[in-house]
């Protein structure tokens, strides 16, 4: 039998009815990524399957550290060929890793290749992958259409001209929406040279000099009316934590004139400032019916030799903790509520041992005023998290907190044009464990609400949710 087979991660027969019947040929709406939308419009062929699947990997790049690999032939010099015999190697150490399915699901679903990738067949299938990139199919647009990606949504500095976007969406030959995602994390930029570099920047695009905090808002105002007349319906934002303390107004505006005039702000004036800037561009995804994703919890660029010798985000990024997490969220959304400026929000948790304190907080602010079920999700596991034992601990938390049903899925978080079979991935996972409460008697045995459960996850809560 084949190692990627129709049982393949579903350990019981309902499971597998649900993924076989309704979960595995469902469009895929990729609402957070990071792939290039000028690779996308300019969609040139691939030089090998090293250049496709190893650059800019950081995952496949700690496993191949992890595996005594030296660094040359991660981020370095080493040939195409070197570095591809290096992963092969890797790969037969990665047994219990999610890097080992995932290498596997692509072979399989991309390649056709059902042998598994070893230090005895490396070089034959590196040939016949190599071999086939040459076709129009392993193009960027082919991959992703090939993929049944209905929408994806890249992740765009404020500043971005979006000008590839603009491109694509004039392309009547590519059907896949290609659309941007807000993610302003200069605006909360604690150094100060960066935080003014991106004043200044903002500034000269604007054509407005920027010294108050209302004329910061105006201008974000302007950029987040750019994106949505490019189809942006979503924002981004990565903090290491939540927090939140209240600020008056002119203690806004104090904060960020000492701010603009390159000074460190206290802990705790940092989160009163950083608390109103959220609140500030809440309000302005609301006005606009976007929805806000809050991505905290990693801590980055943790081994600074390495940082300086091969750059960012390149594999030395963790998982961070925080204390008084339920204080700083709830407040948070607290906040943003009682300014009447809650948007749409997607919370995912980085560190899930703070899987509940996440998952009950988002119960406090559920309501029917957005006109969607489950407006404050729960998002899926990602990173350090979409992994099996990640995916069931969420989806386990939000059943016990919430209601799975209204889940809007899963989602790349990826730089790779073959990345997709992620989904997949995730609708095995998701299946058997709804299948598993079947078969167990913990549901019951209701073809209707469990096909409805499985669409809604995999696909239509999404499209419901975001409105692309």
């Amino acid at each position: 039998m084949k190692f990627i087979n129709d049982a393949f991660m579903i350990d019981n027969e309902h499971g597998r009815v649900l993924y076989q019947n309704v979960a595995r040929h469902l469009p895929i709406i990729d609402y957070h990524c990071h792939l290039d939308a000028k690779e996308i419009y300019e969609n040139k062929a691939f030089e090998n399957i090293t250049q496709l699947w190893l650059a800019g990997d950081h995952y496949k790049w700690r496993a191949m550290r992890a595996n005594g690999i030296g660094e040359e032939y991660i981020t370095g010099n080493a040939s195409a060929e070197e570095k591809f015999r290096v992963w092969a190697e890797t790969v037969e150490s990665s047994f219990g890793n999610p890097l080992y399915h995932w290498t596997h699901l692509e072979l399989q679903y991309y390649f056709g290749i059902e042998e598994n990738l070893s230090s005895r067949n490396w070089r034959e299938i590196m040939r016949t992958c190599n071999e086939v990139l040459q076709q129009d199919d392993f193009k960027p647009r082919a991959l992703i259409t090939r993929s049944n990606v209905e929408t994806l949504c890249t992740t765009d500095s404020p500043l971005d001209s979006l000008a590839y976007h603009r491109l694509l969406q004039q392309d009547a030959g590519f059907t896949t929406k290609v659309l941007p995602t807000f993610r302003p994390d200069d605006i909360f930029e604690a150094r100060p040279q960066y935080f003014t570099a991106f004043i200044a920047k903002l500034s000269e695009l604007c054509k407005t000099r920027i010294t108050s905090f209302d004329l910061l808002s105006q201008a974000m105002a302007g950029r987040i009316d750019w994106f949505h007349e490019h189809g942006c319906r979503i924002s981004d934002h990565g903090p290491l934590e939540i927090q939140y303390q209240y600020a008056s107004q002119a203690t806004i505006d104090s904060l960020f004139t000492k701010k603009i005039a390159g000074e460190t702000l206290t802990h705790e004036e940092n989160a009163q400032f950083t608390g109103a800037v959220f609140l500030m561009l809440a309000g302005h995804y609301k006005a606009r019916g976007w929805a806000m994703q809050l991505h905290f919890g990693a801590i980055r660029n943790n081994n600074s030799t390495l940082v300086k010798r091969v750059g960012i985000n390149t594999g030395f990024d963790s998982i961070g903790d925080q204390s008084q997490l339920a204080q700083g969220l709830n407040g948070l959304l607290d906040a943003m509520t009682q300014a009447g400026a809650l948007p749409k929000t997607i919370v995912y948790n980085l560190n899930a041992s703070y899987n509940d304190v996440v998952a009950s907080a988002i119960a406090n602010f559920q309501s029917g005023e957005e006109g969607v079920k489950s407006p404050i999700q729960f998002g899926s596991g990602w990173w350090f998290n979409d992994t099996r034992r990640g995916m069931e601990n969420q989806l386990n938390c939000l059943a016990d907190q919430g209601l799975l049903t209204n889940f809007i899925g899963m989602l790349t978080d990826s730089r790779s044009f073959i990345s997709y079979t992620r989904h997949d991935y995730f609708r095995r996972i998701l299946c058997n464990l709804i299948g598993g409460w079947v078969t167990r008697g913990e549901v019951p045995e209701d073809k209707a609400i469990l096909t409805r459960m499985v669409r809604n996850i995999c696909h239509d809560n999404a499209e419901k949710y975001f409105e692309f």
